[in-house]
């Protein structure tokens, strides 16, 4: 896109579900730190991109949604915060990156 309009790009929804206080060792998937390593690799690269206007996580904060085979309990778990406002590692994270810049 940027190549053919020759304009800044601004990504948006990004992201990956973690289960609020799973944590592992290694990332695994749904745990904490997958969700911080995934945001994490997202914005790094985006800073090699001088393209990249702008970013926006997916999503504040975890939220009821249609119950299906693929959402736990009908909830999305894409929040850097819990639905009842409570930081995530990813949130923790965040901060600290943006207090750097």
């Amino acid at each position: 896109m940027h190549k053919q309009f020759n304009k800044p790009i601004l990504v948006t929804e990004f992201g990956a579900d973690a289960y609020p206080g799973i944590h592992t060792d290694q990332p695994g998937m749904f745990t904490e730190e997958f969700q911080t390593a995934f945001i994490k690799a997202y914005l790094d690269v985006a800073d090699t991109k001088d393209f990249v206007a702008g970013m926006h996580v997916w999503a504040f904060a975890d939220f009821k949604t249609a119950q299906v085979v693929i959402r736990f309990g009908g909830m999305n778990y894409k929040g850097v915060f819990t639905r009842d406002r409570k930081p995530k590692m990813a949130a923790h994270y965040l901060r600290s990156r943006w207090a750097k810049q």
